[in-house]
């Protein structure tokens, strides 16, 4: 429902401001820039879905093998004792958990259709234990803002479109999207403990919390503490080797567990396949919206009054070309892709703006929709503070995402 109004309110406010230029400025190139606007962008998302189906292809079946080697399951085992802390109301042998873990476990490995099931299928389990149907339990809110943080170990859609766009390094991304996802989680973690009064010195959640920070702070203060010129090499060579290091993984795990894996890589490889050609239309919608948007010189009315405001508090405004992807992102995962990879069109997929884009898209997740069909799915109608909570985390990952995007991007 959101992304059909923002659908809407994309040609509505392009054909206002058009008018307003039309009318008050004498602007007689606006409208069939618009216009022009409509089949270049149609053209773009044609073209983009095109070059989308080899990688989509190569990296679905890439995760289908480590998805049938148990990959999954290995991960749930790692973070299961952190989850039993976290979810007190939910018994340590209750169906929940473990659909729950696997539903964390498919997300940190970017398998959004293996995710989604298993997260209303959680949905379900955990409605069984709540005593109010139509108000959210302190579990389900906690289920709900971890998932809205977006925490994510491989970003695979972001770097497969980095790639279709023509990035030089697709993956440099790979780092700052990995500590900015983290930030969020972290923070949307602290929130709804903050109102469940979870208790966070508990061994274990100190452990796991304590441990995954000491990490992620260190890998920060590393990369604060070389030049300038070296970060990007050496981000480039660390990403590239988690990423490749990942793939034999899954393929050795497969293999040892008696997988027939190139198989299982044509299975994954034939429903990327299907899953590029299905989004054509989607695609092209929206960036033609995007676009209009654009043309009209709506998009640079926003952009300039953000700019004003930020400059004026005498902050940098770099960033400013690439906040419509962060403020995109809660709203619709889609309109938030499309924005991005027309930022990375617009200015280049090296560019600042492209990779900070990028960033941005991958430091939270789809905020509304999430609590809206996850919450939709048992019937609740009192959400309490979900919404609150997640955008708190959004909002961390944002502020994140501009920081490490100025550590890693700014020469």
């Amino acid at each position: 429902m959101a992304l059909n109004y923002i659908w809407i309110a994309f040609f509505v406010v392009a054909f206002v401001v058009g008018l307003i230029k039309l009318i008050f400025m004498g602007d007689t190139e606006v409208f069939p820039a618009i216009v022009k606007s409509t089949f270049d962008m149609a053209k773009t998302g044609f073209e983009l879905s095109i070059y989308l189906t080899g990688a989509m292809a190569l990296w679905l079946g890439i995760m289908r093998i480590g998805e049938k080697g148990g990959i999954i399951r290995i991960f749930a085992k790692l973070i299961g004792p952190f989850f039993a802390r976290l979810f007190p109301e939910i018994p340590r042998d209750h169906p929940a958990i473990g659909s729950m873990i696997m539903n964390f476990a498919a997300n940190m490995l970017g398998l959004d259709n293996a995710a989604t099931p298993l997260g209303l299928k959680t949905m379900k389990e955990m409605q069984s234990l709540n005593p109010e149907k139509d108000t959210a339990s302190n579990a389900q809110i906690m289920f709900l803002v971890l998932n809205t943080s977006g925490l994510s170990i491989i970003p695979l859609t972001i770097l497969i479109d980095r790639s279709v766009v023509g990035a030089a390094y697709p993956t440099d991304v790979f780092i700052p999207i990995m500590l900015a996802t983290f930030v969020s989680t972290l923070v949307g973690l602290l929130t709804v403990s903050f109102y469940q009064r979870i208790n966070l010195l508990d061994p274990v959640i100190l452990g796991y919390l304590g441990g995954l920070t000491l990490f992620m702070g260190s890998v920060i203060w590393y990369f604060s503490s070389i030049p300038q010129e070296q970060i990007s090499t050496i981000s480039n060579i660390a990403s590239t080797l988690i990423i490749f290091s990942v793939i034999v993984t899954f393929i050795l795990i497969a293999f040892f567990r008696k997988v027939n894996v190139y198989e299982t890589f044509i299975e994954g490889a034939k429903e990327g396949f299907n899953i590029s050609v299905m989004i054509i239309p989607y695609l092209v919608a929206i960036l033609v919206a995007i676009g209009v948007f654009r043309a009209s010189g709506a998009m640079d009315f926003v952009i300039s009054g953000i700019s004003a405001v930020v400059s004026g508090i005498g902050i940098d405004t770099a960033f400013v070309e690439a906040l419509p992807t962060a403020l995109m992102k809660p709203l619709s995962g889609s309109a938030s892709r499309a924005m991005n990879l027309e930022i990375m069109n617009t200015f280049g997929a090296d560019s600042f703006q492209g990779k900070l884009s990028s960033v941005f898209r991958g430091a939270t997740e789809t905020t509304f929709y999430i609590i809206a069909v996850y919450f939709g799915s048992v019937n609740i109608r009192k959400t309490r503070y979900a919404v609150t909570a997640g955008l708190i985390a959004d909002f961390a990952g944002i502020i994140a995402g501009i920081f490490l995007g100025y550590l890693f991007f700014v020469r």
